[in-house]
């Protein structure tokens, strides 16, 4: 099985840092509610916790993306995932920064996102992961485990351009593809108070890990 994990880009730094969670799922999966709980747990563990959000909307290159999620704009699917990457490498220096001081990091959606929904559309998968290549590599990552046609039902769905039920399946097969050692499977269809237990013990268990001196490493590097 595939690994995104390189060799250390730290060397045998030990030093604390915080730790870089990201939340994947599909569309509907509850990621933004859990981010958001997650951040104001840790922060209540005495802990620096910030959430951060891919597309980022606020740089420039987000308004673009924003335009085209809510087809006020249209761009040829090559431009549109690279537009993505570059939206995440945008803040590649900001969030070393930010861990290497202390803060941990809990994203909602990162290059697994781009990669399976792009992909979903066609493109080669190889292709579709090349422009993440030297991204941190996260600590954890907790997928929200939900079918298409559950996440279907929740509220607000066909809000916006990717939020097709059949899309949406080609989307969790592609998820299931980019598996590997540092994903967590959440059950998303479970109350909302027990998803929120679980991602609490597994989140608190990776920032711990970090703590003690776990290196930084970098996204699908050979």
């Amino acid at each position: 099985m595939e690994t995104n994990l390189s060799c250390s880009t730290e060397g045998n730094n030990k030093e604390a840092r915080g730790a870089l969670v990201v939340l994947e799922g599909l569309d509907r999966s509850g990621k933004s509610s859990q981010c958001s709980r997650l951040v104001s747990y840790l922060e209540g563990q005495g802990l620096s916790a910030e959430l951060w959000r891919f597309p980022d909307r606020t740089t420039d290159v987000g308004q673009m993306i924003s335009a085209y999620l809510a087809n006020a704009s249209q761009l040829d699917d090559h431009t549109i995932h690279l537009l993505f990457s570059a939206n995440r490498w945008e803040k590649r220096s900001l969030m070393e920064e930010k861990l290497k001081s202390g803060t941990t990091l809990i994203v909602d959606r990162y290059s697994y996102s781009g990669v399976a929904f792009s992909s979903a559309k066609g493109l080669d998968i190889e292709w579709c992961k090349a422009p993440e290549i030297g991204l941190l590599a996260p600590d954890l990552v907790a997928y929200l485990d939900i079918s298409p046609d559950k996440a279907a039902e929740r509220g607000g769905y066909g809000d916006e351009r990717y939020e097709k039920l059949e899309f949406q399946k080609k989307v969790a097969e592609r998820y299931k593809v980019l598996h590997d050692a540092s994903w967590k499977i959440v059950d998303a269809c479970l109350p909302i108070e027990d998803v929120e237990k679980q991602l609490q013990e597994i989140v608190l268990a990776s920032v711990t890990e970090c703590q003690k001196g776990k290196s930084l490493a970098s996204l699908w590097l050979t």
